[in-house]
């Protein structure tokens, strides 16, 4: 998935050939780094790099580092990714990115966050694992592989050895392959598997919404203990079809039926309203983003994403609570 994995690089490729400014190479930086696309922006806003010259495609080598990166914007980002790390130890349940979600079609031309969040390595399967390593190892591997910045000016930003940077980015390299994201497949492919999923649930089709799960599934549920969800991640087929069958009961048919359909960081992706209830707490379902990983023609990865300081760009169908 990263280093000589020619579907990433072709990806990044693809951003800056398309967004060949600081300020979208900086973006995908401090996003693969944090997850957030607050922190995110707030570095572009305090480090100005549309003041800066960006790296040259004149190098018939196309391999010069981006220099400006070692400077004050790369400081920067590696102290809120650091800061972001704190942070979450205090997160209640899982940490999921925060979504980068657009429309299925679009026919304007995207902004440099949105070209981002179609970059392979960016996609939602692949950036929860990526944030599940060290801080250290997570920007060893996106600064060299991703942004081609040698392990010498990387350990001069992590304050450490040339060899410990080198380590922690083998590491990282390492944990990413075992970890093995879904591989991406056609969008009709993606797009008739959703309908299904949807389909099966609005029946309450057990047997049928099972048969399109992957035998390894799992759940993951962002929160923060601010609205309903898993607290701890849901594996294997029975027990997530279990879960989905109890989550969907409680949204009207309806909902189900006319579901607002997005991609969740490139992935197939819905947008859900949240359901008010009687007034009180019963019967009550939070507005949600919820982003599907599909591999072997099944569903492979379902993140579920109900914390709503992680929504706060997200416009909903219907006037979504």
């Amino acid at each position: 998935m990263f280093g000589h994995n020619r579907g990433v690089r072709s990806a990044e490729e693809a951003l800056t050939s398309e967004f060949d400014s600081p300020r979208a190479r900086l973006l995908g930086l401090v996003y693969r780094l944090t997850g957030s696309i607050t922190d995110s922006e707030e570095v572009v806003r305090r480090t100005q790099p549309r003041s800066v010259a960006p790296r040259s495609h004149a190098d018939p080598s196309g391999d010069a580092p981006d220099e400006w990166l070692c400077g004050p914007p790369g400081k920067l980002s590696i102290e809120r990714a650091l800061a972001g790390a704190a942070r979450r130890e205090h997160y209640v349940g899982p940490w999921l990115p925060e979504p980068i979600v657009t429309r299925q079609a679009n026919t304007r031309t995207p902004d440099p966050l949105e070209t981002i969040g179609r970059a392979e390595d960016v996609r939602m399967a692949a950036l929860r694992v990526l944030q599940q390593l060290t801080p250290e190892q997570r920007i060893a591997l996106v600064m060299h592989e991703n942004f081609e910045i040698p392990f010498d000016r990387i350990a001069g930003l992590l304050g450490c050895t040339v060899t410990a940077a080198g380590q922690y980015a083998s590491r990282a390299r390492r944990a990413m392959n075992e970890a093995r994201p879904p591989q991406r497949v056609p969008a009709a492919e993606q797009h008739e598997l959703i309908e299904a999923l949807l389909t099966a649930l609005a029946a309450g089709d057990q047997w049928r919404l099972a048969r399109l799960l992957h035998p390894h599934v799992s759940v993951h549920g962002d929160s923060d203990g601010k609205a309903r969800t898993a607290l701890r991640p849901v594996y294997g087929r029975d027990k997530v079809t279990r879960f989905l069958l109890s989550m969907m009961r409680k949204y009207p048919s309806a909902t189900l039926l006319n579901p607002r359909s997005v991609l969740v960081n490139g992935d197939p992706g819905l947008l859900l309203p949240g359901v008010r209830g009687d007034g009180t707490s019963q019967g009550a379902v939070s507005a949600r983003v919820v982003g599907f990983a599909v591999r072997d023609g099944c569903v492979a990865e379902i993140h579920d994403i109900v914390n709503p300081d992680k929504l706060t760009r997200v416009s909903y169908p219907h006037g979504g609570v």
